[in-house]
This record gives structure tokens, sequence and C-alpha cells, in this order.
């Protein structure tokens, strides 16, 4: 193996354990026990070796932000091989408040201020994609128009988030908010469906 292919692997997993050092930081002790020096020290590196993958803090939240999005990314994966559309989008519906429900202080930080709104958009530019196919799909299905297809998705996007906050009450909880999140998806659809007439 040459010498700059091992080094590369070498970096790529040190990079990695330093993501995954910090993420479990964040989902045990929470954001403000997240430092670069308590990182370092868990990776069993002098901070310097984690400031040569991250130039800051706010970079490697930002990455964690980014590693939150793929995570969805993923759980989503299963929900792809639903035939019916409008069964797909409400299942992603539910695990969208599931993940949430599952880490919540990544989902936090994914939706916080602590990273700028660019990086955050960035970060979910995937998962809004995947929304808008859902979206269009189930459009051309039921021959329903939606005039402005980044409002509907800001609409759904909206409604999950809010769901998926209320999940985190102990008068909620999060399998309550699983079903309200896909009763709210169904509605919405409805309603869409209602004012084209279908």
């Amino acid at each position: 193996m040459p010498h700059t292919t091992r080094r590369a692997r070498e970096r790529a997993e040190t990079r990695e354990r330093i993501v995954e050092a910090a993420l479990h930081v964040l989902e045990t002790e929470g954001l403000s026990a997240l430092t670069v020096r308590r990182i370092a020290n868990d990776v069993e590196y002098s901070a310097p070796v984690v400031y040569q993958h991250f130039a800051n803090k706010g970079a490697l939240m930002a990455e964690l932000v980014a590693h939150g999005h793929r995570l969805i990314l993923a759980g989503f994966a299963h929900v792809a091989e639903e035939p019916d559309v409008e069964r797909r989008l409400t299942r992603t519906a539910s695990e969208y408040v599931r993940f949430a429900g599952d880490h919540p202080h990544l989902y936090a930080l994914m939706n916080g201020t602590a990273v700028d709104a660019e990086a955050r958009r960035h970060a979910a530019e995937a998962a809004i994609a995947l929304l808008r196919e859902l979206l269009t799909a189930w459009s051309a299905t039921h021959a329903v128009p939606l005039p402005d297809l980044d409002e509907a998705c800001e609409i759904i996007w909206g409604t999950l988030y809010g769901i998926a906050s209320l999940g985190q009450l102990d008068t909620v909880g999060n399998e309550r908010a699983r079903r309200l999140a896909q009763q709210a998806l169904q509605a919405l659809l409805l309603g869409w469906r209602a004012e084209a007439g279908t």
C-alpha cells in the first residue's frame, strides 16, 4: 500500500474517531460539555490534532449537523421501499420524529443557532431534496398541482419540527408524537387534495 494512501486512511480514521467522540459527548452530556479540549482528551490526542481536522469548535459542530442529517437519511432508507407514495410520506414523517426523540441533543444542534444558518441549510440539502422528490411524486400520483413546492416543503418541515419538539415533552412523548406527525401529514395532504378538487 503506498505511503500516501495509508496516511490518507489514517487521517480519515482519526477524523471519524473525533466525530464519534464529539457525538458521544453531545448525546450524553449536551452541547455545553462539547469542547475541543474534551474531545481531544476522549480520543487521547492533543487539541492541535483535533484542530488539524476541524478549524474550530464551530467547524466540528457543523460536521455533527451534517452527520445528523446523514443519520436521518439512513433512517429513511427502509421507508423508500414503500410502494404507496402517500404512505411513504407519512412513514417518513414518523421516522423524522423518531430520530428527534432518539437523538434530542443532536436534533437540537441541527435545528438551533449554534451553527450558522447557511451551514445548517447546506447539511439539510439531501433531506430537503428527498422531501421535494416525495412531494413531486405525490403531486403527480394524485394530480394535485402544488404551486410552490418550496413552500409546501417548508410547511411540512415546520409541522414536523413542531411535533418533534412536542415529542420531547413528557406530556406528549415520542411514540404519540410519531402518530401525531402521521396524522398531521395526512391532514395536510388531504387539504391540498381538497383545494385541487381531487
